[in-house]
Parts: C-alpha cells; sequence; structure tokens
C-alpha cells in the first residue's frame, strides 16, 4: 500500500511539474571557460610587460590603445608581434583595444561614413600583420555619435570576413547612445564597472567601483538592454583614486600593498594628515568574481593587469579561484 501511495504521489508531482511553466533560465555551454580579460598598454614595454602575465589564468589579451594617425594609418606597434606569439601559444587571444577613454580628436573624422571604409582597411591591415583575434572598440563619451552605428557595423563585416572577433569596453552612462544594432554584433560586451568618480569629481570623494555600483550595471546591460549575460564581461580595477589635500591622485594596487600591506582585504585607507585611497581589495574582488559566475556572466575584465600585487595578495589569483567554484 505505502508502495502504491509513494508511486501515486510521484505521478502526480510529475504532472503537476509538467503543467506548471518553467522560467527562461540562460544555462552556461557546456564545458565553457569563464573569461579572463586582461588589458597592457601599447607601448615600448609591451613585450617587457607581456612576459610578466602567468598566460594560464587570463583567456584574452587586449592591448590598449592602439589608434591610428590623422591619416587613418597605423604606426608599427613594437612588441606586438612576439607579445601576440607569447600569448597565442597558452591559447590566449589578443585583440588591439582602439580608442580609449582619451582619444586623439581626429578619430571623429576618421569614423565619419566617407573616411569608414579607409580606416576598416586599415584594421584589416593591422589584423593580419599581428594575426590579432580581433578589435576591442572603446569608444566612449561623445565619440559615440551618430557615425557609431554605422562604422561598429562595418567593422564587424570586416572582421567577419575573416573569421576575427569584435568587442566593446561599454559605460553605462552612455548606454542610451548605442543602438540595438550596433549591440548585437558584439561578441561580447566588457563593462566598465569603475570610475563612478575620481580625482576630476573631488567635491564628491569616495568609492569608485562598488558591489552595489556592479550590480546595477550589469543588470542594466542584461535586463533593460537585453544583452544576454553571457556576453557581458564585468570590468574590475586593479587600481584606486586618492581623495585629499596632500594624496596621490590614483594609485595601483600593487603600489598600495607595497606602501600598505595590511590593506589588501579592506577598500579604502586613511592616511593621517594626508587623505584617503579607495579601491577594490581581495574581499571585494572575490564577491565581484563571485557574483560572476552565480549570475552565468561571460566573466570578469581587468584594468589593468601589471597593476596586481603579487602572491599571497594577487586579485587575479582570486578571480579564477572564484570563477572555478
Amino acid at each position: 500500500m505505502k508502495k502504491y501511495i509513494s508511486f501515486l504521489f510521484a505521478s502526480m508531482h510529475l504532472l503537476l511539474a509538467c503543467a506548471k511553466p518553467q522560467e527562461a533560465v540562460e544555462q552556461p555551454e557546456p564545458g565553457k571557460k569563464a573569461l579572463v580579460v586582461g588589458y597592457l598598454f601599447a607601448n615600448e614595454q609591451l613585450l617587457n610587460a607581456a612576459k610578466q602575465v602567468d598566460f594560464a589564468k587570463i583567456t584574452h589579451l587586449n592591448i590598449a590603445f592602439i589608434n591610428p594617425d590623422a591619416q587613418g594609418n597605423f604606426a608599427e606597434v613594437a612588441g606586438l608581434k612576439e607579445a601576440a606569439q607569447l600569448a597565442h601559444h597558452s591559447g590566449v587571444k589578443v585583440f588591439a583595444s582602439f580608442a580609449g577613454g582619451n582619444p586623439p580628436q581626429h578619430l571623429k573624422h576618421l569614423l565619419q561614413p566617407a573616411q569608414q571604409s579607409k580606416l576598416i582597411e586599415q584594421f584589416a591591415q593591422l589584423i593580419d600583420r599581428y594575426n590579432l583575434d580581433g578589435i576591442d572598440v572603446d569608444l566612449e563619451g561623445d565619440f559615440i555619435d551618430g557615425n557609431y552605428e554605422s562604422f561598429v557595423l562595418a567593422l564587424s563585416k570586416m572582421l567577419r570576413s575573416r573569421g576575427k572577433e569584435m568587442t566593446a569596453a561599454v559605460a553605462t552612462w552612455t548606454s542610451n547612445r548605442i543602438s540595438d544594432k550596433a549591440l548585437a554584433v558584439y561578441d561580447l560586451l566588457h563593462i566598465m564597472s569603475y570610475d563612478h568618480t575620481g580625482p576630476w569629481n573631488k567635491d564628491k570623494p569616495g568609492p569608485h567601483a562598488t558591489y552595489e555600483h556592479m550590480v546595477a550595471d550589469f543588470t542594466h546591460w542584461r535586463d533593460a538592454r537585453k544583452v544576454p549575460a553571457s556576453k557581458l564581461v564585468i570590468g574590475v580595477p586593479f587600481y584606486g583614486y586618492g581623495f585629499g589635500e596632500a594624496i596621490a591622485d590614483d594609485i595601483t594596487f600593487k603600489e598600495l600593498i607595497a606602501q600598505y600591506p595590511l590593506s589588501a582585504d579592506a577598500d579604502k585607507i586613511d592616511i593621517p594628515g594626508k587623505g584617503t585611497f579607495y579601491y577594490n581589495g581581495r574581499k571585494a574582488i572575490g564577491k565581484k568574481a563571485a557574483y560572476a559566475r552565480e549570475q552565468r556572466a561571460a566573466g570578469i575584465m581587468i584594468w589593468h593587469l601589471l597593476a596586481d600585487a603579487p602572491a599571497p595578495n594577487s586579485l587575479l589569483h582570486i578571480i579564477v579561484e572564484q570563477l572555478a567554484e
């Protein structure tokens, strides 16, 4: 009798489960590894910087920033070919990151429809010359104008024809300037969830990259802009900002730990008589990486790799551990 009752309840439960509408939950692809995107600077120290990177801990390397001259031509990037070879040897993809937070003003002219074809051809040559895996579009602020959509659509077409990828670094405050059509052609969006305040805003001292900032930024792009979580990479800072009369405007996490070794797990440090540094310590970075994992985001983006502290305070190590859990 007990067996019959158990069977009856099991059958009823199955019928109810089948009848109940199921919420659509985005599932990760089987065996898909969480992404870790890191930036290095495109300067004369690029190759030396690349040799310091633990490529086993990242999946994408973005070289920032590679911009054309006023005629739309790209100069030789010292060390890029060799740096790309090092990364590729470890299975890491390499992207040229274009524009940036303070790009040359002549880019606005080059992004106009009449100039786009030549610029995109120069990007094609850049990709081929250094055997890159794609372009990271980091157009910000008023560089996201009426030419943005046509440019990224044309750039995407060229990259797709070569089997390459296109990503973008995006800030939530300029989200309304980017059309749905433009968003749709990106393989990944790197959410710059930092710089909510800074030295340019001295009258508003405080943290520039809180956990709450990150949640608001991520949910905006996922829920309001309808970008799948699997295409969203959450950006975290490996640096802090200083507020005060006698304190540096900014500091890398590496520098901060070297000067204040007991501050690795904190989010701010008060320097008596000088001011306050606000940053993301080990606990904050670990919590953000855990959120990325729980929300099935594509992964974590880091600005920038060489700002990390050595073990046992490495933020990159914490990110990798959290994403793998």
